[in-house]
């Protein structure tokens, strides 16, 4: 199963999806999905502008956990 932490992020952060998405220029929808964990699929390019934009690696926002 794949974890995703952004959500936690964002909150760290106080930031808002709506606010995220139009600084990374990306649909609302796709950060939504991601916060959600409903994402069923995940663009490289949405993973490079979230690792910029929180100065992470890619690790640090998905994780692989054995079901």
């Amino acid at each position: 199963m794949i974890k995703c932490h952004l959500s936690r992020m964002m909150g760290e952060r106080r930031i808002k999806i709506s606010d995220l998405s139009r600084e990374l220029g990306v649909h609302r929808n796709s950060i939504a999905l991601l916060y959600h964990e409903k994402a069923k699929r995940v663009e490289l390019d949405l993973l490079d502008k979230l690792c910029k934009y929180f100065g992470c690696k890619v690790g640090d926002i998905l994780e692989y956990k054995e079901d």
